[in-house]
């Protein structure tokens, strides 16, 4: 199983959250796309643009940031953050 938590933070409280559940064979990329996806539906949010430093991060660390400048909308929080909990 893989699985993604996804929450919004303001102020450095925790505003929401939600972890996706991916299963199945694909990639390690086409895995997080998916969880990214289903984080922001649930959180009712859109989808954050990947910035070449996300990229990198995400690559190093397994957890990103997406703050307002990735972001075509404006946003009413901080950041949301991304971060894989468990790799299958």
């Amino acid at each position: 199983m893989f699985r993604i938590w996804g929450k919004i933070m303001s102020d450095n409280h925790l505003l929401n959250d939600y972890v996706a559940k991916i299963p199945g064979d694909d990639t390690r990329t086409h895995k997080v796309f998916a969880g990214l996806e289903e984080i922001c539906k649930s959180l009712e949010i859109t989808s954050p643009i990947w910035l070449e430093s996300n990229i990198k991060d995400f690559k190093k660390f397994s957890f990103v940031r997406f703050t307002k400048d990735n972001f075509v909308e404006s946003i009413d929080f901080d950041y949301l953050e991304i971060r894989i909990i468990e790799e299958d």
